[in-house]
């Protein structure tokens, strides 16, 4: 009877340690092998990508970039005159010459307004200075100095010097440079579809304190199709435009 007493004691105890060791493996499954590991979470991190400048000082600022600043704070030497510059063999109220890339792309503009049975005019592309000057000077006599300033440069500080404007118009604005030019379905064309062909419409309605003009519809600049595309989706002016990009110029309106 003790025997049988003995061996009961025995076997509970071995079944005692044999639960406590089951705890315990139980315990280290779970941590281990039949256990769910954690899923690493990724963050998902989106790059930043920084857009690359379209203009650089050095474009801004050099004689005879397609991208140069000329304006009242920025004029050009009475000397300059563009190396490349090509009669424009358009529709046009005068004979008139501009740079060759910017002429090329004048007449891409003019193809796709006449696709669209728009007719557009070249009214007056590249000046000299001395041309200008003597510009300015009659504006000057006709309506005085202070009006003058608010539609025509003072020779050295017009954009015509470059070789990269135009002036346009239509029949429908009496061959005309006016305001009345943007009512006109040409003008509508200019101000829409300019930009995809390298130009931009240079001077902007409400912004003659930083330009230093009054609004110009009929005004438009060869910057290239990127820039120009981008300028135009900026809605800002070009000086605007150059100080986004963190390139400091001087105002207009600290030049006397």
């Amino acid at each position: 009877m003790k025997r049988i007493i003995g061996l009961l004691t025995v076997t509970l105890l071995l079944a005692s340690c044999t639960g406590n060791n089951g705890i315990n493996n139980t315990d280290n499954t779970d941590n281990g092998k039949t256990s769910k590991a954690p899923e690493e979470t990724e963050e998902k991190t989106e790059d930043v990508v920084e857009k690359t400048p379209l203009i650089t000082e050095d474009d801004v600022f050099t004689e005879g970039s397609i991208e140069q600043l000329v304006n009242p704070a920025y004029p050009l030497p009475e000397t300059y005159e563009p190396e490349d510059l090509e009669y424009v063999d358009l529709l046009s109220t005068q004979d008139t010459y501009l740079r060759s890339e910017a002429n090329a792309a004048l007449r891409e503009l003019f193809e796709a307004a006449s696709d669209e049975g728009l007719e557009l005019y070249a009214v007056s592309g590249y000046r000299s200075y001395v041309t200008q000057e003597g510009l300015y000077n009659n504006y000057v006599n006709q309506h005085g100095q202070e009006e003058a300033d608010r539609f025509s440069a003072k020779p050295g500080t017009s954009e015509h010097q470059t070789g990269l404007v135009m002036d346009v118009s239509s029949e429908s604005a009496y061959f005309g440079l006016s305001e009345s030019f943007e009512e006109t379905p040409e003008g509508e064309f200019v101000k829409n579809n300019a930009h995809k062909y390298g130009f931009i419409v240079r001077y902007l309605e409400g912004k003659e304190d930083i330009t230093g003009y009054m609004y110009e519809p009929w005004h438009i600049r060869y910057l290239g199709k990127e820039l120009a595309q981008d300028v135009h989706d900026s809605g800002l002016t070009y000086e605007e435009y150059i100080e986004s990009n963190n390139i400091s110029i001087t105002p207009v309106s600290e030049v006397e």
